[in-house]
């Protein structure tokens, strides 16, 4: 009867430790996914929850665009998201990434952007409108369609098609 006492004990001693080692596995794994689906699920509801329009893109014959565009999400979108964009302007066939102007005055190839920013705290907030300014030597000014998309760092894009008109 002792021996048969012996081995339980053995089996149960074993079993806790088993218990206690795939536990000591298993729980921070369980951590890590919890916390990867949790960025996730906070990463797709601002993504959800970001959103703006292009209210209208003019541009002249002297290859110089102008779009002016309104958040029309529930999220605030900080400057230096704006700044880290994506624009893309030129002929619907020939067109290329632009960089954004460090000054205020536009070389070829730059874009520069002015924030109706009605509370000043450095956020495109809902409800404001954001004015891209476009330099470049790609739009067609004899009538045929140009094209200009914005991008931001978080892969939300508008874009829009439109026609050179007479001088802004």
């Amino acid at each position: 009867m002792s021996s048969d006492t012996f081995t339980t004990a053995l089996f149960l001693i074993t079993a806790v430790i088993a218990a206690g080692v795939l536990i000591s596995a298993i729980f921070p794994v369980v951590y890590q996914m919890a916390g990867t689906f949790t960025s996730a699920g906070h990463a797709s509801d601002q993504r959800l929850r970001t959103d703006f329009k292009i209210v209208l893109a003019v541009a002249n014959n002297s290859h110089y665009a102008r779009v002016w565009m309104k958040n029309t999400g529930s999220e605030q979108i900080p400057v230096s998201e704006i700044r880290r964009s994506d624009v893309i302007c030129g002929n619907s066939g020939d067109f290329n990434r632009m960089s954004l102007s460090t000054s205020d005055t536009l070389t070829d190839g730059q874009w520069l952007y002015i924030l109706s920013d009605l509370n000043v705290n450095n956020y495109w907030d809902p409800g404001e409108t954001v004015e891209i300014n476009a330099l470049t030597n790609k739009l067609d000014t004899l009538g045929s369609p140009n094209y200009f998309q914005f991008t931001l760092p978080d892969g939300i894009w508008r874009s829009d098609q439109f026609t050179a008109s007479a001088p802004l």
